[in-house]
C-alpha cells in the first residue's frame, strides 16, 4: 500500500469513527439560536474558570467563541466547530475554524475556544477577509494558566488572547495555530 493511499484509508478510519460516536455532527449547531445559546453557555464556563477572561471581555472590540470543536487523527487529523463573533452583546457573524494536521497523533476530542480580539485593526482584519488563518495577520496569544495569573487590563497589549478550554476526550495537546477561521452563513 502505498504512503497516499494509506494516509486516506487513516483519514477516512478516523472520519468513520467520529461519525460513529457522533461527536462530527457534535461540532455544528442545527440552528442559528442554537450556536448563540451554546456560546454564550461556553463564555460563561470560560469566565468560571479564568475569572480575568470576564474582565478582558469588557476591554475586547469582539469576541469569537467556539463552544464544541472537535478533533480526530491518526496520524493525519483534523478539526471542526463553529461559533459566533459577538460585538458587545450582539452577534456579529457566524464563523467556522477548520485546522488540518500530520504528524504523530492519534485520538479524538472535543474542546471549546474563545478568542478576544482587543483592536480595531483585528476585528477589521477579520471582517474584511472573511474570516482569518491564526498565525498569519493579527497577533494571536494563546493564553495559558501560566499566562493568565500575570495577566491584567494594563498588560494587554497584542491583537488577540485565545483561551483553549472544557478540554474532553483522549488526545494529546490542543493548539489552533494554522486554524482558518472563515465566516459562514446561518
Amino acid at each position: 500500500m502505498t504512503t497516499s493511499l494509506r494516509s486516506l484509508v487513516f483519514i477516512a478510519a478516523a472520519t468513520l469513527s467520529l461519525m460513529s460516536t457522533g461527536l462530527l455532527n457534535s461540532a455544528s449547531a442545527a440552528t442559528a439560536e442554537d450556536l448563540d445559546r451554546d456560546s454564550r453557555q461556553s463564555l460563561q464556563t470560560l469566565y468560571k474558570a479564568h475569572p480575568f477572561a470576564e474582565t478582558m471581555s469588557h476591554k475586547a472590540k469582539a469576541i469569537l467563541v467556539f463552544p464544541k470543536v472537535v478533533k480526530a487523527g491518526l496520524v493525519f487529523g483534523g478539526s471542526y466547530g463553529e461559533g459566533v463573533m459577538f460585538s458587545g452583546s450582539k452577534v456579529d457573524g457566524y464563523y467556522n475554524s477548520v485546522t488540518g494536521s500530520w504528524g504523530l497523533q492519534a485520538g479524538a476530542q472535543s474542546y471549546a475556544y474563545t478568542v478576544f480580539l482587543m483592536t480595531d485593526k483585528a476585528v477589521n482584519y477579520v471582517r474584511e477577509t472573511k474570516g482569518w488563518e491564526v498565525g498569519v495577520g493579527p497577533t494571536v496569544v494563546l493564553v495559558d494558566q501560566g499566562l493568565a495569573k500575570n495577566l491584567s487590563t494594563s498588560t494587554l497589549k497584542d491583537d488577540a488572547y485565545a483561551f483553549v478550554f472544557d478540554q474532553q476526550g483522549l488526545m494529546a495537546g490542543v493548539s489552533i495555530e494554522g486554524t482558518k477561521i472563515s465566516l459562514i452563513k446561518r
